[in-house]
């Protein structure tokens, strides 16, 4: 598996327009995650970080909101849910950070050597203290209809620091979009090539590279 880079830009996260994304912020389509073609459903994510966080903002077009979960560290991937994997020091210990649309959250830690499902440990009892979640809905008036999930990951609360530029870490983003009419379809920024879908497959993540300050950074 070929590995793509991300740019990470360091930008002031704007309380007061929380869903502008910062204007050197490069926004990826994910694609599907078992054979890399367009999904049926778009997928935006942008990513950024400023000195306590690390902002995933998610922009999903849907025609169907499939979530019931309310109560953290629910099996949210049972139903509509985005997804980060993120891997500070190595591939083979990440941690799995999701949002339903209903704003449930769940937080884990995988310790996966080998890099596959079968002998991976997943600490489900971890938590990322600090970690945020917020859903906005958009329908416009032919009723097509976008959500964004915006995901606050605290660097303390993954036992780090704010990254220096140039710092590289390894990561995922996914999304699984559940629809009895059109079937599950399970989108990636970076394919697993995996059928039936999986996503804990390491060899497949990117590289996500931080990045220097931007304007409105203090």
């Amino acid at each position: 598996m070929s590995t793509e880079s991300l740019i990470v830009p360091r930008a002031a996260f704007d309380i007061e327009e929380p869903w502008s994304v910062p204007p050197e912020c490069k926004p990826v389509r994910l694609r599907r995650a078992t054979d890399g073609a367009s999904p049926r459903l778009a997928t935006r994510v942008a990513v950024w970080y400023d000195d306590d966080y690390l902002t995933v903002l998610f922009s999903a077009d849907d025609d169907h909101v499939d979530a019931t979960h309310l109560q953290h560290d629910a099996p949210l991937y049972e139903h509509d849910v985005v997804e980060a994997f993120v891997a500070p020091e190595r591939a083979g210990d990440y941690f799995e950070l999701e949002a339903s649309p209903r704003g449930t959250l769940f937080d884990a830690r995988v310790h996966s050597p080998d890099g596959v499902r079968a002998t991976m440990e997943v600490d489900r009892d971890w938590n990322c203290e600090g970690l945020f979640a917020a859903i906005r809905k958009t329908t416009e008036a032919d009723g097509a209809m976008t959500i964004d999930t915006l995901i606050r990951i605290p660097f303390a609360g993954v036992g780090r620091r704010t990254p220096a530029a140039g710092e590289e870490w390894r990561g995922n983003f996914f999304r699984i979009d559940r629809h009895s009419r059109h079937g599950d379809e399970f989108s990636a920024w970076q394919p697993t090539m995996k059928t039936p879908a999986d996503f804990h497959v390491t060899a497949a993540f990117g590289v996500l590279r931080f990045g220097e300050k931007v304007k409105g950074e203090r």
